[in-house]
């Protein structure tokens, strides 16, 4: 019942198409294969695969095919171990649509995307475990831009040099910096920097 009134209500946003649907796992993945979607919407609890092994599998079927998991599990466990399987998108059920189109729009953009109510315990988990082993995770769920952002402030540029480089806004780059804070958990420019040489984004 949940999946009819979704679909019914993603069929009335703009410029998105529902391709098909499924009512488990393997169905999931025969689908994904055969439509190659932009974007899979999938769930934690799905009868025989649950969405985070759907999504690791994704990437030899359907490599062009962005993930995101729509739940009613709002565990941070889940919402990292989603992002540790290259899932893009993390969103719960009690979302509003708008909220939910939303997301599927930057996902589909090239963002990762988290629940707000989850999005700061996530990205602490992930900065944790990035601590405690190689630090990839939590660098993991920057977007390549907020990657290049995060570079040249590193290297002491300001926001308009930055600006004038990458053809983009002051408020724009001001935006990412502060996406960067709030993913990585870091509240200033210097532990940006540090957090840049600590991971190798640059070298001193």
């Amino acid at each position: 019942m949940f999946r009819q009134g979704l679909r019914t209500l993603l069929e009335a946003a703009q410029h998105i198409e529902i391709l098909g649907e499924a009512s488990d796992g393997q169905e999931s993945l025969k689908g994904i294969e055969k439509y190659q979607p932009d974007i899979a919407i999938l769930d934690i609890a799905m009868p025989g695969l649950s969405g985070i092994e759907v999504a690791k599998r994704l990437p030899k079927i359907a490599p062009g095919t962005k993930t995101m998991i729509l739940t009613m599990h709002g565990d941070t466990f889940f919402a990292v171990e989603a992002l540790r399987a290259n899932v893009q998108g993390f969103m719960l059920k009690e979302e509003s649509i708008d909220h939910l189109v939303q997301g599927i729009r930057k996902v589909a953009a090239g963002e990762v995307v988290v629940s707000p109510s989850l999005e700061k315990a996530v990205f602490k988990e992930l900065q944790n475990n990035q601590n405690k082993k190689t630090g990839a995770a939590a660098s993991s769920i920057l977007t390549p831009r907020e990657t290049e952002i995060l570079q040249l402030v590193a290297e002491g540029m300001t926001n308009q040099e930055i600006a004038d480089l990458l053809f983009i806004s002051p408020a724009t780059v001001d935006t990412h910096r502060k996406n960067l804070m709030t993913k990585l958990d870091i509240h200033s420019v210097a532990g940006l920097v540090k957090h840049a040489i600590r991971h190798k984004i640059v070298t001193l």
